[in-house]
């Protein structure tokens, strides 16, 4: 096992990573914990880390758990980012259930961009991929990070058409970082993780400890992550019952811009777009629609 914690090395406190990972991993443990009840417990308590709610027997334990793993996975060069430390963005705060720990790989810079997020369906037709293309190209050229899931469809156009035109981009994922999906992104994962930003809120021990149906629930709750890291999020083709909705509340309920891609409303399938042009989303007819409103 290696870890990398050299950018961790000034703390307004005396904070180990590793412990506050153990910990963390620990409160993860607990029954029913979710990212709500887990955010509820430093609600209460704030300015509290999480060795503070954990006995230093479970985090000693937790600790021989991690190492574990990751030796298992060989996870490498990796960093933890704590709230209360250091380095870890106050933007994430304007998340309903902020993450008070995550861990990520590569350039951690980036974090500091200006950031758009690009998203959208899974099963992305060919014209949306093609209008992604089109609008990455755009903000490539005005100097915007790209940010996204790494799931199939338009996340994956999004990070490909930013490293194809020598942008930068941040994927945030719905699986530890011992983890890798899809399977047919392994190879541009490992391209994010070593050149750009890889960025996981999700627990190494709870996600191997549960299967799959519940591992699903991770993936939503990294978008709420991925729109508060964001100066806005723009949302190319989606269903009524996409995940990617799940962004679009969470981008207007932190005071986030939404941009919709004009060719949604146009789509008679789907009801979702006017809906959340009423709560103050922008529609997107060209690109000047995005400059004008950021």
């Amino acid at each position: 096992m290696q870890l990398d914690f050299s950018s961790l090395d000034s703390f307004e406190r005396a904070i180990s990573p590793f412990e506050e990972m153990a910990a963390y991993e620990a409160l993860w443990s607990e029954q029913g914990a979710t990212f709500r009840t887990i955010a509820d417990k430093f609600r209460k308590y704030p300015d509290t880390v999480p060795s503070e709610m954990v006995p230093k027997n479970t985090r000693k334990e937790f600790k021989s758990i991690l190492r574990d793993i990751l030796d298992q996975f060989q996870v490498k060069n990796f960093g933890v980012r704590i709230h209360g430390a250091n380095e870890y963005p106050e933007k994430l705060r304007d998340a309903k259930h902020p993450i008070e720990v995550f861990y990520y790989q590569g350039w951690w810079d980036l974090v500091n961009t200006p950031s758009i997020a690009v998203v959208g369906s899974r099963k992305v037709s060919e014209e949306g991929k093609k209008r992604t293309r089109k609008l990455v190209k755009c903000l490539i050229e005005d100097n915007f990070t790209i940010v996204s899931g790494l799931a199939e469809g338009v996340d994956t156009e999004a990070h490909r058409t930013a490293l194809n035109l020598g942008g930068n981009t941040i994927a945030i994922i719905g699986t530890p970082l011992s983890h890798f999906y899809p399977k047919q992104n392994i190879e541009l994962q490992k391209q994010i993780r070593e050149n750009y930003l890889l960025i996981s809120q999700v627990p190494f021990k709870r996600y191997l400890d549960q299967d799959y149906r519940a591992n699903r629930l991770f993936f939503p709750e990294r978008n709420a992550t991925m729109s508060a890291l964001s100066e806005a999020t723009i949302i190319v083709e989606a269903s009524d019952t996409s995940g990617t909705l799940t962004q679009a509340r969470a981008a207007l309920d932190q005071g986030r811009k939404l941009f919709i891609l004009d060719s949604c409303f146009q789509n008679s399938k789907i009801s979702w777009p006017a809906k959340y042009e009423a709560r103050g989303a922008i529609r997107v007819k060209d690109y000047q629609d995005i400059k004008d409103n950021l």
